[in-house]
């Protein structure tokens, strides 16, 4: 409900001391702040968000204030009619508040909103949340960046989250001569890697679909592999981790066809069972493994840090800051990686075993896949202690969901099944920045929330084993040995087009508009004057009859 005051509106005030009972006061209140304002373009302030400032009486429209509240609201904003009239470290406090729709909204009442709602701190903030630091894909590298708002880039990203529901094209990586087991995308250098039971690791060009170089056979099966633009890992069957470091002066970063060397290439020992999963963050390495445990490795060092020990095989883990979210068995775990400890549990999360686990970038979602074919959604709250609360249910498949892939807002899946889901979380989100669901319902969230993801992609034969999402595109692979790449990047161009051809057209309308404008007025100006030169005509007509009629009336005499 919101309070405002019309033209004409007047609201009086009556004495203080007939209202304020519990805040006696006699001295008559200036009440020259809550004149209606003249200006169309000021804000409204909610009646509800005003209670403690002021009521209206239902009986005769007065409206009665508590005198002290009034006196010091006087001496802070003396004056104040509008949002734009308060002091701009207020303004931006208010702003900081808006998600990016209401401050969008914001930006078009005035210019003096428009400036400060464009080129307010919050659009950092709401970028890096979803998506982290910006990758720079172009030559021109900072100064690019440089000529980008932190708006325009959070605007151009959103713009370009919608594309995996438009057109697509497939392009086919052959290569591998038996099934593969891992991809892994890494986007900042468009590189794509690649692995399996042919016990080679292959790095590829994402945007070409070319192969640029492969390793010599490790000696096992590789499960995992993990990449940045400065390490390279591979996780074998046999317990080992085989890594190479980024050249300087490399434009593919990794020299995996040359023979080993120490300096650019090592092995670490330690895991006593296969590993099944591998991740990197900026100051260590985690390799989770059948043996029941999670390893954090020094990534300059090579050592072991802390070992997290499950109660069953792990199967998938996703670190984020100072803490790592492991799968093992059918239960769901989330530890402290500086002090070793374990900070929450959820026991049979899946019906079977968890196979696969994803994480959001603010590492408050996760997201498991499992050996019952469903998907479900996590929630983490941090108050005194961790909490895990289930949020959703997905069961778009009818095998097992082997790997999942989550780049904001959407989650993929690659199932037994041999079908891709995509799934847009943010139906389940509030529009807020700290991403807090819905309040639970009493009802089971299993009959709740199931629903059908947004898109499904089919076209592959069974047991597809892993996923992974970058630069507009999905790269799966499984059991046939091929690797795919579902390339949306078409989508993008032609709904880029669409666009620039809508504001093609407004700018048409808004300049028909104006011309019409123009010639309505000019129109009226004519409609006027013929209208006058018609009413004298008649009048002098009038004129004319009634002298007539007084000389023949004269004549007669």
């Amino acid at each position: 409900m919101e309070f405002e005051c019309q033209r004409g509106t007047k609201i009086g005030l009556e004495d203080c001391s007939i209202d304020c009972v519990d805040y006696p006061c006699r001295e008559k209140v200036d009440t020259s702040f809550i004149e209606p304002s003249k200006n169309p373009k000021s804000f409204i302030f909610g009646f509800e968000k005003q209670k403690s400032l002021w009521r209206l009486d239902g009986k005769g429209g007065s409206l009665s204030l508590k005198c002290e509240e009034l006196l010091a609201v006087n001496e802070v904003l003396p004056d104040c009619r509008s949002i734009t009239d308060l002091p701009p470290a207020l303004i931006s406090e208010i702003l900081n508040c808006l998600e990016p729709k209401e401050l969008g909204v914001v930006s078009c009442v005035n210019v003096s909103l428009y400036r400060l709602a464009s080129e307010h701190h919050v659009w950092k903030e709401f970028y890096c949340e979803r998506w982290g630091q910006p990758i720079l894909l172009s030559p021109l590298g900072a100064e690019h960046a440089d000529e980008k708002s932190w708006k325009e880039l959070f605007v151009e990203r959103e713009f370009r989250s919608k594309t995996f529901m438009g057109r697509y094209s497939i392009d086919t990586l052959y290569g591998h001569t038996e099934a593969v087991r891992t991809v892994s995308v890494l986007s900042s250098k468009k590189l794509l890697f690649t692995s399996g039971y042919d016990q080679i690791v292959r790095m590829w060009d994402l945007e070409e679909g070319l192969s640029i170089a492969s390793s010599r056979p490790l000696g096992c099966t590789i499960r995992a592999v993990a990449a940045d633009s400065r390490l390279l890992i591979a996780g074998g069957t046999d317990g080992f981790i085989h890594g190479w470091r980024a050249e300087d002066g490399n434009p593919h970063l990794f020299d995996l066809r040359s023979p080993q060397n120490q300096n650019m290439e090592f092995r670490v020992w330690e895991h006593e069972g296969p590993i099944t999963c591998l991740a990197l963050d900026l100051n260590k390495m985690y390799s989770g493994s059948w043996d029941m445990s999670i390893r954090v490795w020094d990534r300059s060092s090579l050592k072991c840090l802390k070992v997290l020990m499950h109660n069953d095989w792990v199967w998938s883990l996703a670190p984020h800051d100072t803490t790592v979210a492991s799968a093992a068995g059918s239960d769901l775990y989330v530890w402290d990686t500086n002090i070793g400890s374990e900070l929450a549990t959820v026991t049979n999360v899946h019906a079977g075993n968890a196979f696969s686990l994803a994480r959001s970038h603010t590492g408050k979602l996760l997201f498991t896949g499992g050996e019952d074919g469903a998907i479900r959604m996590f929630e983490i709250s941090r108050n005194d202690k961790f909490h895990l609360r289930r949020v959703a249910t997905w069961i778009p498949h009818s095998g097992a969901v082997y790997s999942l892939a989550f780049e904001f807002p959407w989650l993929v899946s690659a199932s037994s099944d041999g079908k891709l889901s995509l799934i847009d979380v943010r139906k389940l989100l509030r529009t807020n920045r700290s991403y807090v669901m819905e309040k639970p319902s009493k009802v089971d969230n299993r009959a709740k929330n199931v629903e059908p993801p947004q898109r499904m992609l089919h076209g592959f034969g069974s047991n597809l084993f892993a996923v992974d999402v970058g630069l507009d595109r999905i790269v799966c692979a499984g059991e046939e040995g091929i690797v795919r790449i579902w390339n949306f990047s078409e989508a993008l161009e032609v709904e880029q087009r669409v666009r620039a051809l809508r504001g093609l057209r407004l700018e048409n309308r808004m300049r028909r508009r104006k011309l019409q404008s123009e010639m309505t007025g000019k129109g009226s100006r004519a409609d006027q004057c013929s209208v006058a030169a018609k009413k004298n005509q008649l009048n002098g007509d009038r004129n004319s009859w009634r002298n007539k009629r007084r000389v023949t009336g004269k004549l007669k005499a």
